[in-house]
């Protein structure tokens, strides 16, 4: 996928996003994140903790990295919380090229549930 492919599919994730949520404006990388880890707990609720909302955060990164081979979901907590492994480091790179991996990755995500669930516009 050229760069600017992958600018317009996370464009488009953004603004899928902001629609079924009906909100006024674009969420930002950590808002994708959270909203990920949410969908891979399963469960919401109105009051996370800061420390819930960063470990939902973890845990979105770790199922996004997994379809990479670098983590592995070992299974959940009493809580219903995912736990993962990591199974192989990640080469090292700049912040950019960290956001561009996320990126990438939350795209194959969205286009994941579109295809096991359908459209998520609407």
């Amino acid at each position: 996928m050229t760069d600017w492919e992958q600018d317009f599919a996370y464009q488009r994730v953004r603004h899928l996003v902001k629609d079924r949520f009906r909100r006024d404006a674009l969420p930002d990388l950590n808002a994708l994140l959270f909203l990920i880890g949410v969908q891979e707990l399963g469960r919401w609720q109105s009051d996370f903790s800061k420390e819930e909302k960063r470990d939902l955060m973890h845990v979105a990164v770790c199922r996004l990295l997994a379809d990479d081979g670098h983590y592995r979901f070992v299974g959940r907590d009493a809580d219903g919380w995912p736990h993962y492994e990591l199974t192989s480091k990640i080469a090292p790179t700049d912040l950019k090229g960290q956001e561009e991996l996320l990126k990438a990755r939350i795209i194959g995500y969205f286009e994941e549930l579109e295809t096991t669930e359908g459209r998520i516009d609407g």
